[in-house]
C-alpha cells in the first residue's frame, strides 16, 4: 500500500478498503472457526482482534488495515486475511487491486486447469465442438480447451515444457520451425501487441516477470518484439494454421469475456472457407480413438459437422 495521501486514487482506496473489510469480517462468525460467541458480542462477524490473531499479524497492524491507514502489506500478509475472512477469488484480487499490492492468482491445479472453470464452462467447450475453443486467462494461460482446439494445436505443442501457455507455445515451437501458425511473422507480434496490453495491470507480479523472461531466453524475436512496445486489443481476425494431417486451415477467431472469471477470454476458432471447414471435419474425426476418418452413420458427405 501506498503512503500517498492525497485525493487522488490512494486516497479513494483506503476508504473502499476499509468498507470491504468491514463488510467481510462482519459474514464470518466465531462458530466458523469452533470459537465460543462470547458475551456481549457488538458484532455479527469476528472481531478485529480474532481475525487479527486467526491470520497471525499484530492487533494493531490489522486495525490500522481496516481503518485506511498508508501502512504496507505484504502478498503474505494478505493472503493470510483473505482465508481467514474466507474470500473467494475475486475477492482475493480486489483485496490486492485495493491494497495496492501485484496480485497473482492462486496456483493452478496439476491438471493445468484454473480454479473457477467449472462444468458450466466445460461443457460450453464441449457442445462448440468441432470448432477449436479455448479459456485464455490475459497471461494466455491455457485455462480449458475443448478436442479440437488440442487437434489444432497439437496436443504435444500445447502440453509441451510451457504447459499450456499460448506465448510459449508458439514462440517454442517457432524457434524450432514447428509452429502451427503459417504466418508467424503476422500473427506473432499481434499476440505480443496484445500481451503488453494486458501487462500494464500486472507489472511486477511474479508471474508475469517469470513468464516474460523465460520467453526471452527461449526467442530472440520475442524479445524484439517486447521491446517494440507496441500494443493492440483483442479482436475477430483470420488465422492460417499448418498441420501435418490435412495440411492448411484458415479460420476466424472471435474473442469474448466471461463473466464470473476476470481478464478471462474464450477464443472461438471457426472455418474461414468451405475447404477449411472440410478439412477440421476430417481432422476432428481422424484424431478421435477408434474413428476411421468416414462419416458417422445416418450422416452423409452432404451434412457435415458444419451444416
Amino acid at each position: 500500500m501506498t503512503t500517498d495521501s492525497g485525493p487522488g486514487a490512494g486516497g479513494r482506496r483506503r476508504p473502499e478498503l476499509a468498507a470491504f473489510l468491514r463488510s467481510r469480517r462482519a459474514r464470518v462468525t466465531p462458530a466458523d472457526f469452533g470459537m465460543p460467541p462470547g458475551m456481549r458480542r457488538r458484532t455479527p462477524g469476528l472481531r478485529r482482534e480474532e481475525v487479527a490473531q486467526l491470520s497471525g499479524v499484530g492487533v494493531t497492524w490489522y486495525t490500522w488495515l481496516e481503518q485506511g491507514r498508508p501502512i504496507n502489506a505484504s502478498p503474505q500478509v494478505l493472503d493470510a486475511v483473505a482465508r481467514t475472512l474466507r474470500l473467494d477469488a475475486p475477492e482475493r484480487e480486489h483485496l490486492y487491486h485495493l491494497a495496492r499490492v501485484p496480485y497473482e492468482p492462486v496456483s493452478r491445479a496439476g491438471d493445468g486447469d484454473a480454479e473457477g472453470v467449472g462444468p458450466e464452462i466445460r461443457s460450453v467447450l464441449d457442445a462448440l465442438d468441432p470448432r477449436p475453443s479455448v479459456v485464455y486467462n490475459a497471461r494466455y494461460d491455457l485455462l480449458a480447451a475443448n478436442r479440437s482446439y488440442d487437434r489444432l494445436f497439437r496436443s504435444e505443442l500445447v502440453r509441451g515444457p510451457g504447459r499450456g501457455n499460448l506465448l510459449w507455445t508458439l514462440f517454442a515451437s517457432a524457434e524450432a520451425d514447428e509452429c502451427p501458425v503459417r504466418h508467424p511473422e503476422v500473427e506473432l507480434p499481434l499476440l505480443v501487441a496484445q500481451f503488453r496490453g494486458a501487462y500494464g495491470r500486472h507489472v511486477g507480479e511474479p508471474a508475469w516477470e517469470s513468464l516474460i523472461d523465460r520467453l526471452s531466453a527461449v526467442s530472440p524475436h520475442f524479445t524484439e518484439l517486447w521491446r517494440s512496445g507496441n500494443v493492440v486489443p483483442p479482436g475477430t481476425r483470420l488465422k492460417v494454421f499448418r498441420h501435418p494431417a490435412v495440411g492448411e486451415l484458415r479460420m476466424t477467431s472471435v474473442s469474448m469475456e466471461i463473466n464470473g472469471l476476470p481478464e478471462c477470454r474464450m477464443v472461438i476458432h471457426s472455418p474461414g472457407d468451405e475447404e477449411s471447414g472440410r478439412r477440421m471435419e476430417v481432422l476432428y474425426r481422424l484424431e478421435q480413438p477408434g474413428n476411421d476418418g468416414t462419416p458417422p452413420s445416418g450422416r452423409g458427405r452432404g451434412s457435415g459437422l458444419w451444416s
